[in-house]
């Protein structure tokens, strides 16, 4: 789990330590989808996805969210997190790497609160996007 950031500590810029996870393998979305409930077969059945127009099975969207929430509690306690919202980019597939990124791009008090705003997305290893959004951090 991260530790707690101070808002004094961080400057605009800051680059967050990359997580890179992969390859992505059937069985990390077999497990996904059980602790998910998400058991769409385009995630675990090579022949379904392909009869429903796709070259074979696709990792879970949330999965791919998952390791850019992974990156950011690495980082900072979970706790401190107000928002986390991404746009899907593209899909993941088997056998992709992904390396998921962050950098604080916004320092503001509001409210009496410091927030901390991040900017994050997961590429695989040819620098495709699969997702980016932002996270806001309470300090």
């Amino acid at each position: 789990m991260g530790q707690k950031i101070t808002f004094e500590n961080v400057e605009v810029g800051f680059e967050l330590p990359s997580l890179t996870v992969g390859p992505i393998t059937h069985a990390n979305l077999v497990r996904y989808a059980g602790a998910s409930g998400d058991f769409n077969p385009i995630h675990n059945d090579k022949d379904f996805a392909i009869s429903a127009g796709l070259d074979g099975t696709i990792a879970h969207g949330m999965y791919v969210m998952a390791q850019i929430g992974r990156l950011v509690t690495n980082w900072v306690d979970q706790r401190q997190i107000q928002f986390f919202g991404v746009k899907f980019k593209a899909m993941t597939k088997l056998g992709q790497t992904l390396t998921c990124k962050g950098i604080v791009k916004k320092k503001k008090e509001e409210n009496g609160e410091k927030l901390l705003t991040l900017s994050v997305e997961a590429v695989d290893q040819n620098g495709e996007v699969k997702a980016s959004g932002d996270v806001t951090i309470q300090c």
